[in-house]
């Protein structure tokens, strides 16, 4: 792309010897160049923009920090640019090459998240054209920025399913997305945070970026300040949602302990008595030796006074809020707290 106040120029591939005649022509140029596998070309623009042997390596090299390094007569600036906004932190670098009238970006792979800056250049919609090549670099880095938002959000909405999750019936597999979900901050963590210095090293920049330009790249560095809050935010939103998962399995966990020590507790007398008369005892021989036994309604007296333990002690139980979610239990509780 090349433009002036009035007049605008789009080419979607052009040959790297006719790029001379077009800076020469333009008094802004902003050349766009998508995959680094030609070390010719490479070699070509580097010789066109003048642009260090050191800067080409990191363009090619691509899986460098975030940074602005200063040549004198140009700033190369490297970004991290989300590529398949997805739940899924996929990242690629940018490096941008500002010098006088002149900005050049190399990618990856072809689709970016550039094209509202390329929209507002075809319709001259705000200072883009007004503006030098320093406010160009200023809005394809603030671009890249605000990319990462819309990925935020659907953080957000995942960390809301997956508290839902958690409070009503977590398994193994929510567990797992919350780890991800964790390790995907961390990664988002790991590349904004480069940006925060970026930007903070621009606003020092006094000879290529204008003052003018210097305010709207506060702008730029607050919305990494802001990203970087939203994130720190979601780990712990994460990290309270582990502490959460394990807590409820806890509870789970005492709530079916609970349940098997009161059957096996009711189950203890019946299980005496039980006991005390299945021992083979011959009543005839002694009149002490169960003379129970003997007795026409014994089986039938037994069988009452098990199912009157039981019973009682269920209801014992109940009383005392083991049984039923401890209703009257609680409500005693509460009435007794301040």
């Amino acid at each position: 792309m090349a433009w002036s106040d009035g007049t605008f120029l789009e080419k979607e591939s052009a040959r790297v010897d006719d790029l001379e005649e077009l800076i020469k022509e333009w008094p802004l140029v902003w050349v766009n160049v998508d995959g680094l596998g030609d070390a010719e070309t490479l070699r070509k623009l580097g010789e066109i923009f003048g642009i260090h042997k050191l800067a080409l390596e990191d363009v090619i090299h691509v899986h460098q920090r975030s940074k602005v390094e200063d040549y004198e007569d140009h700033l190369f600036i490297v970004a991290r640019m989300l590529f398949d906004a997805d739940e899924k932190v996929r990242t690629e670098q940018i490096s941008i090459f500002l010098s006088e009238g002149k900005v050049l970006t190399f990618q990856e792979r072809k689709g970016d998240c550039l094209e509202p800056v390329r929209e507002r250049i075809r319709k001259g919609k705000g200072r883009i054209r007004g503006a030098g090549a320093d406010y160009l670099a200023y809005a394809i880095l603030d671009a890249v920025v605000d990319a990462w938002f819309p990925l935020l959000e659907k953080f957000g909405d995942s960390l809301e399913e997956l508290e839902d999750k958690v409070l009503g019936a977590p398994d193994k597999e929510t567990v797992e997305k919350i780890h991800q979900v964790k390790r995907d901050l961390l990664e988002i963590r790991r590349t904004i945070w480069p940006m925060r210095e970026t930007t903070s090293s621009l606003l020092r920049e006094e000879t290529l970026i204008s003052e003018e330009t210097h305010l709207y790249l506060r702008d730029c560095y607050d919305h990494v300040i802001q990203i970087l809050d939203i994130v720190e935010s979601y780990r712990e939103i994460a990290t309270g949602l582990m502490d959460l998962y394990l807590s409820s399995v806890s509870n789970r966990m005492n709530e079916v302990m609970k349940v098997l020590t009161i059957i096996a507790t009711i189950f203890i007398p019946l299980s005496f008595i039980a006991g005390v008369y299945g021992m083979n005892f011959n009543p005839e021989v002694s009149p002490l030796n169960m003379p129970e036994l003997n007795w026409k309604y014994g089986y039938l007296a037994v069988w009452t006074v098990m199912a009157a333990i039981g019973g009682i002690m269920i209801l014992f139980f109940v009383r005392r809020g083991w049984i039923g979610e401890g209703k009257r239990g609680q409500k005693k509780e509460g009435k007794r707290d301040p």
